[in-house]
């Protein structure tokens, strides 16, 4: 089980953690396409602006400063959109507009724009929820997934794991504690 206690954003400034490159990528990748066909780009032509978007992140990222002032996708989809207008002057990405139809006004400012905070929220917690399960024991996940998700009480949740109460609780924190490490910088008030 990972139990660094360094959030995902720090580990990426680090730079040498592979799995926390695959973590980010994990998360990341499904927001970016999402953003890329929003910007009418073909689904092969997406792809590569998320690839792009990831190479000036590898680079971009341990100068990265998070600023509780500013939104980590404020950022992130400033890069994006800024990746696209590279790709659009120099290789003139077809779209199902003309590259010169994208109106760019429309993306800047509040990154609501293109998904709302909430959704955005929604969307980062559970792919880290998937992400995480596979660091707890099943059992672990089950109790926390019982007591969190399904609202159940310590004791039901005892009964069908079984595990001891306390084991029950003792697995709901370690795991909202992992997911709260998990999802620090990537989205606001965590």
């Amino acid at each position: 089980m990972y139990t660094t206690s360094v959030s995902l954003l720090q580990r990426l400034r680090e730079g040498d953690s592979e799995t926390a490159w695959k973590r980010f990528v994990a998360i990341y990748t499904p927001l970016l396409l999402h953003w890329a066909r929003r910007m009418k780009l073909s689904d092969d032509d997406a792809t590569d602006l998320a690839q792009d978007v990831f190479s000036t992140l590898v680079v971009q990222l341990p100068k990265f400063a998070y600023d509780a002032n500013k939104s980590f996708r404020g950022w992130l989809l400033t890069v994006t959109k800024h990746k696209l207008a590279e790709r659009l002057r120099r290789k003139r990405v077809p779209t199902e507009e003309s590259p010169e139809d994208i109106d760019f006004a429309t993306l800047d400012g509040d990154p609501a724009m293109l998904i709302g905070e909430s959704e955005f929220r929604e969307y980062v917690v559970r792919r880290c929820v998937q992400l995480i399960s596979e660091g707890f024991a099943p059992t672990s996940w089950r109790a926390f997934w019982l007591l969190v998700v399904e609202k159940k009480t310590a004791p039901e949740a005892a009964r069908e794991t079984g595990l001891s109460v306390t084991a029950v609780y003792s697995a709901k924190v370690r795991v909202l504690e992992r997911l709260r490490e998990e999802l620090a910088g990537l989205i606001d008030d965590v």
